[in-house]
């Protein structure tokens, strides 16, 4: 009997160490997103706040440009540029972090740490499921649930929420590709009839 008690013992043990905690798979998962190098992927936003939109991303760091068929937006760490394609018009603004969000799904690599606790609360099927809850509720973005795949740590799937308002971001084929700085940072020449409208 007590050789069995310890044979459980020691496999409950070796599931204990084996168990990875919410923090460690984000870990991973922001080691995997946010190589040096850079990445890029597709992705689609569903949003009462922001509406619903397609598109591409490159990210590298904290930067990332993404390409909507409604607007471009240019995003170099501090400052943003949105080209709206329908007014001709690039916006000139420093984003809070729902703003970033609304455009990066794979801004939560760099605010997890920063005054949220995380849990896993689904590890069922091929995927975890991790939730995010700000410790201070007046943060632009008080919850979120992201979806991580089992063994590749990338993540399919990024809920967000606002006060009461949730936004859903879907992200698909995502690749690890070297990123360029430049392509972080709006050109005029790009766009030579835009109007340009600073707004910070």
């Amino acid at each position: 009997m007590k050789k069995y008690l310890l044979l459980i013992m020691f496999a409950v043990a070796g599931l204990s160490t084996y168990a990875q905690t919410a923090t460690q798979i984000l870990d991973k998962t922001a080691s995997v997103i946010g190589r040096k190098g850079g990445a890029s992927a597709n992705f689609k936003i569903s949003s009462s706040k922001f509406g619903s939109t397609s598109g591409s991303i490159a990210i590298k760091g904290n930067k990332f440009t993404a390409h909507t068929p409604q607007a471009i937006v240019w995003f170099d760490g501090k400052t943003q540029w949105s080209y709206m394609k329908k007014t001709q018009e690039v916006n000139i603004t420093n984003p809070d972090q729902a703003k970033q969000m609304s455009m990066n799904p794979y801004t939560f690599i760099n605010i997890y740490k920063t005054g949220y606790r995380t849990s896993i609360t689904s590890k069922s099927g091929s995927n975890y499921t991790i939730r995010l809850y700000a410790n201070n509720q007046k943060r632009t973005v008080q919850e979120m649930y992201i979806t991580i795949n089992k063994k590749t740590y990338i993540p399919s799937q990024v809920k967000m929420r606002q006060g009461n308002s949730w936004s859903t971001i879907n992200v698909s084929n995502f690749r690890a590709k070297n990123q360029p700085n430049s392509i972080f940072t709006f050109n005029a020449k790009d766009c030579p009839q835009a109007e340009v409208i600073d707004l910070r």
